[in-house]
């Protein structure tokens, strides 16, 4: 394939994608070598960048795709929610926050951080695609939750490494790592 062609392809397929795909995959659809890929990937997000398009190429949660740019997040938006209710609950949000740090968890563990029942919050984060199940506690049988790659690609992160470190002075963060030691959380 010749240059343009090989963007143009490229960008053909980025444009169907629902979820960041990665340069060895796009390599592979394109029948192209994976440096090709990756310095064309670079190219176009440059070129994009350079024009002011009202969309950018980037790279999240390990793969590639197209976003809308954040100056036009309050129009798209807008535009997108309109008459839905896309926001979580707090009790989601809490929820989500102690997955994220304390990944892989189990529910129970969630909920004696929280301090309340988390089944039908857990529930629906797993629904909303933010949480996943990744298998059992050995000792408990007990199933362990963690986040997803469309939690990683909504942040804009591509990993749950990139997540702000919590703070040493926040109250009670001992005991969170008493509770949860032996998980391992990110907590910092």
């Amino acid at each position: 394939m010749q240059g343009d062609r090989r963007a143009a392809a490229l960008e053909a397929v980025l444009m169907v994608v629902d979820e960041p795909v990665s340069a060895a995959e796009l390599a592979a659809a394109l029948d192209l070598p994976q440096h090709e890929v990756e310095e064309l990937l670079g190219t176009l997000a440059a070129q994009y960048d350079a024009d002011g398009r009202g969309f950018e190429l980037r790279p999240v949660a390990g793969g590639w795709r197209f976003y809308s740019r954040a100056e036009f997040a309050d129009l798209v938006s807008g535009y997108v929610l309109e008459g839905q209710t896309a926001r979580l609950t707090q009790a989601a949000l809490e929820t989500l926050a102690v997955i994220a740090y304390r990944q892989p968890v189990a529910r129970s563990r969630v909920a004696a951080i929280r301090g309340v029942n988390v089944d039908s919050v857990v529930r629906t984060l797993v629904t909303r695609g933010l949480v996943e199940e990744v298998g059992t506690d050995p000792e408990s049988g007990a199933i362990l939750y963690q986040t997803t790659s469309y939690f990683l690609e909504r942040l804009g992160i591509g990993s749950v490494a990139e997540l702000p470190q919590l703070s040493p002075h926040l109250p009670g963060l001992d005991e969170l790592g008493a509770i949860d030691g032996a998980y391992g959380g990110l907590a910092g």
